[in-house]
């Protein structure tokens, strides 16, 4: 496996659910958006979340893997998760276009990144 670089993210991050999507702002600089025929979810930075929501986890620490990650690349997401889960870490993954978001409870983030570390994961 090639080094893959792992990018702290310096933001604090909130897992919600909300009613409708006009209770989000939707300028914010930085969010991920759900929708299901069951609900709609939003991952923001805590500083933006909504005050109007059904349920919220604040709490949360994020890291990227840097760089567009093609579609014929198999089992990033997987391994990161796997060893995450090994080292009794959760996690919250979101997944965009180019790349991996990999969210973990703020309490768990340093030792995250240092058992990625330990796996031969470049921490930037």
């Amino acid at each position: 496996m090639d080094i893959m670089n792992i990018k702290k993210l310096p933001y604090n991050f909130t897992v919600c659910k909300l009613e409708k999507i006009t209770d989000m702002n939707t300028v914010s600089e930085f969010y991920f958006i759900g929708k299901t025929d069951e609900e709609l979810s939003l991952v923001c930075k805590t500083e933006d979340a909504p005050a109007n929501t059904v349920e919220r986890d604040d709490g949360w620490k994020c890291f990227r893997i840097e760089g567009v990650l093609d579609f014929s690349m198999i089992g990033i997401l997987s391994k990161l998760s796997g060893i995450l889960a090994e080292n009794n870490i959760g996690i919250f993954a979101v997944s965009t276009y180019n790349t991996d978001y990999i969210l973990v409870k703020e309490e768990n983030f340093e030792k995250a990144l240092t058992v990625l570390k330990t796996e031969g994961y470049r921490i930037i």
